[in-house]
């Protein structure tokens, strides 16, 4: 029998969605393994959302940022 190791993820993001009445920004946080893939469930869910900025979430870097992105400025691998 082979056990599975449950790895969690490897990223979270906070993403700028819009603007609130107030003009501050509305952001959601989300965690995932694949920067592409995570890029087009933005699209799909949040079609106008601006940028996002990936943090790490392995324990040995925890919240060391990685990388910005924005709609113009795509991820171009899967990882960073």
């Amino acid at each position: 029998m082979v056990h599975k190791i449950k790895m969690g993820k490897r990223y979270t993001a906070i993403v700028k969605i819009n603007n609130n009445p107030d003009g501050k920004a509305n952001c959601v946080k989300y965690r995932f393994n694949d920067l592409i893939n995570f890029t087009s469930f933005l699209d799909k869910t949040w079609p106008d959302w601006k940028w996002y900025n990936v943090y790490s979430n392995l324990p040995n870097d925890k919240g060391t940022q990685l990388g910005s992105f924005t709609k113009n400025k795509r991820p171009i691998n899967k990882s960073l």
